[in-house]
């Protein structure tokens, strides 16, 4: 049974958005990120990057676009906890560098968690890329829509953000789907809307997915050491085969899909296997 959470802030009728975005090296996707909250149909935000001190132009970038800009050198849960502790926002709007957010999703986040009473939201998004890799992983963001292992909340109440305890500084992969259960474990409502984030993912290769996974199953041992179920859950490739018709409809492409999932799990392994190795 659902708790009863009791005591909610009432709001304005146009109550702040803060918009929190973590950089690292972002100059190439930042501008188009920030112009697309500039061209928001809802319009009282205030921006705040968290850049980790980055070699190249982000910082100034940001400024451009008149953010305030922090400096931090950490992972993303740090970066994000802090821009949640600057912000003055009545939410909380957690983007990262690389995405694109179409022009109603701020307006239908507001509107879902005041006439919803809905405590965090869940934004659908669309993978954007070159080549026929990036149709592969088109193809696997569709098959996920509607998955709680799949899709984590990024819109929140700024006192259920601080509620629920923020993300776990102690997770690099994982924090985001840890956060989400943490939310709706404490009886807060996570609703989905409709408008999406385009997520631009550039031209994708195979080495590029497999270092980054690799880089994620290094610090993966943390996230199954908290909460192996969930890990089990967020990892496990047979969710992928709720939305059969779909890869039968497409059977090129679901070719290139297994073996995107069969690199990033090889990724997976040899990473967490590493990290056993220095202990």
């Amino acid at each position: 049974m659902r708790k009863v959470v009791s005591g909610k802030k009432k709001f304005s009728d146009d109550p702040v958005v803060s918009i929190v975005i973590p950089t690292s090296n972002s100059e190439k996707t930042l501008p188009l990120c920030l112009q697309s909250i500039k061209d928001q149909t809802y319009l009282n935000v205030e921006v705040v990057v968290v850049d980790n001190c980055s070699m190249d132009d982000t910082a100034q970038i940001a400024k451009k676009f008149g953010t305030k800009v922090l400096l931090l050198a950490s992972e993303r849960s740090y970066a994000r906890n802090l821009g949640a502790k600057e912000a003055r926002g009545d939410f909380i709007f957690f983007v990262d560098s690389d995405m694109e957010l179409t022009p109603t999703v701020i307006e239908e986040c507001v509107a879902t968690c005041i006439n919803e009473d809905t405590d965090a939201v869940i934004i659908p998004e669309v993978s954007v890329g070159e080549g026929f890799l990036a149709e592969c992983r088109k193809m696997e963001k569709e098959t996920s829509v509607g998955d709680k292992f799949s899709e984590a909340p990024r819109f929140f109440r700024k006192e259920v953000f601080n509620s629920v305890g923020g993300y776990d500084e102690n997770l690099v992969s994982g924090e985001d789907f840890d956060f989400g259960t943490r939310t709706e474990k404490a009886g807060y409502k996570i609703w989905r809307i409709k408008a999406e984030i385009m997520h631009h993912e550039g031209e994708l290769s195979m080495k590029k997915m497999a270092l980054k996974t690799y880089y994620y199953g290094k610090t993966l041992s943390s996230f199954v050491k908290k909460n192996p179920s969930l890990a089990m859950k967020t990892s496990c490739p047979i969710r992928y085969l709720r939305n059969i018709r779909l890869l039968r409809k497409h059977p090129i492409h679901f070719f290139g899909f297994i073996v995107i999932k069969l690199i990033e799990y090889i990724g997976y392994f040899i990473g967490v296997f590493a990290s056993l190795l220095r202990v």
